[in-house]
This record gives structure tokens, sequence and C-alpha cells, in this order.
């Protein structure tokens, strides 16, 4: 016996209650008072520094780059000056009465809103410079941070938010390949804490390496000291191995690296960390 076949017509007809109700259904309104789901914010990526290997290896290209740039000055400077609109004179009124400062005693920013280098401790007798000069007298641009990350642009758009006020830096090389960089960056802190994160994304990548040792720096709270046991290799270059420490006080920052093709002791990071959180 043939089974007649249904046609699309009928088909259609015995698929309309449903397909009404769940048209009814999309179509409904929402019912007062039903708020929408927020939508879980995502936290901002964390920026990775660079090893001193990548930073060899690209210094063929940097040298392209700073070529092209020095042409564009010397055309620019053979261009007249164009003259800037004149500044608005605003009068401000002296205020009346005298308020005389904290004493030094009692304020902790005298220290640290001097000459922030001098809270870098001092090389050691019989150091040199590094091959790769870092900043310039002691100094560190925003961009020349940002430079020292893997995502350079990335890296200064997050300081930027941050509220990166400045940084002082201070390096040296005991032998040919022993490399010591330390870096104070300080915050204007007026929206985060934000030289404990810079702290804190130091040691989540130091926690994340292959071999990672560490230990709490005393006297830092949750600073720590890594000595990294598994070296990085790349062929062409002798082992590279390094060690770090990150902490922070008030509104300062505290990055050490030191770099061997040697494995590095705990006594060195730790000494070093101890004398230069000591200073701040």
């Amino acid at each position: 016996m043939d089974i007649p076949e249904r046609s699309e017509q009928s088909i259609a007809e015995s698929a309309a209650p449903e397909a009404t109700e769940a048209r009814a259904a999309s179509e409904a309104p929402e019912a007062p008072g039903t708020p929408e789901a927020p939508e879980t914010p995502h936290p901002a990526p964390r920026v990775r520094r660079r090893g001193r290997t990548a930073l060899l290896l690209t210094a063929a290209a940097v040298l392209g780059v700073v070529a092209g740039t020095c042409t564009g000055y010397l055309i620019q400077a053979d261009r007249e000056p164009t003259p800037l609109p004149p500044l608005p004179q605003t009068v401000v009124e002296q205020a009346k009465g005298r308020v005389e400062p904290l004493p030094a005693a009692q304020d902790p920013r005298v220290r640290t809103d001097g000459d922030l280098r001098k809270l870098l401790i001092p090389r050691p007798s019989g150091a040199r410079d590094l091959s790769y000069p870092l900043g310039d007298d002691g100094w560190m641009t925003l961009a020349d941070f940002a430079n020292e990350y893997e995502e350079p642009r990335q890296a200064f758009a997050e300081q930027l938010v941050m509220e990166f006020r400045r940084a002082a830096v201070t390096s040296w090389r005991t032998t040919d390949t022993h490399q010591v960089e330390i870096y104070l960056v300080q915050y204007r802190q007026e929206e985060k804490v934000a030289a404990a994160e810079q702290a804190d994304n130091g040691m989540y990548f130091a926690e994340h390496e292959s071999g990672s040792r560490s230990w709490p720096i005393p006297g830092t709270g949750d600073g720590r000291a890594y000595v990294i046991d598994s070296p990085y290799r790349e062929p062409g270059y002798l082992p590279l191995y390094s060690a770090r420490a990150h902490a922070w006080r008030g509104d300062i920052a505290m990055d050490i690296y030191i770099y061997d093709t040697k494995p590095i002791s705990k006594k060195e990071i730790m000494s070093l960390a101890q004398r230069q959180v000591g200073r701040l």
C-alpha cells in the first residue's frame, strides 16, 4: 500500500502552532524590572618584559630605524620655525596667610620626590658599563621604559593608565657576561596603587618561568626574589641564565634583573634586593 506524500502546505500547517508559539515568545516584551545580565569585565592583558637575547637580535633593525629618523630631523632643521600663538595670561590671587610645610621627618614624600637616582644603590667597585645603553644619565623616559617589553605599544598605553611618573635606572657588568639592571619606577597613584601592580606583573611572569625558585624579600610584605634555573637557549648563543627581584614601597616599584651565561646564586639576588629596598 502506497503512503501518500505530505504536501508542503500540510507540513507548514502542522508546524504552524509551534512556530506561532516560538514567534510569540521571541516577540513578547521583557518582564518589567528584569535587569540585563552584566558583561563580565576582561582583565587587562599582562605585558612580558623582553629578554636580552631578543634585544641583541633586533639591534640591526633598530639601527635602520634610527638612521631614517635622523634624516627626518635634518630635513626639519632646515625649515623656518612656525610661530606659536600667545599664551593666555591668567592672574592668580595670592593666598592669605602662611601655610607651614610638614617637617621632613613627618613627610615621607620629601625623600622620594627628590632626585630618584639617589635612591639607587651604587655600582660595585670595578664595574663597567653595559654594551647596550639604558636610559640617559640614569633617567628613563616612558617610551624608553615601554621599549623594554615585548609589546612596547601595549606597555606604553598600560603605563599611561597606571599613571607613570618617572623611572630611574642603574646597570653594570662585572664580567663580559655577568650583567645587572635595577629599575625604580615611580607612579602618581591618584587612582590606583600602581607600584604594587607593577611589582605584581613582574612576579607573575617570574613565577611562570620554567625552573623558577623564589623567596620572600624581608621588609617588603609581598616582594619576592627569583632564580631561574632553566636557561634561555637559542641557536648560535650561549645559554642565558637569569635572576630577578620585584617589590614596591609607597609609590615606587623596584625591578632587578641579573643575567649571565652561568647559573646565578640566591645569595646574590637576595643581597641586591635587600640593599635596594633598604634605600626606599
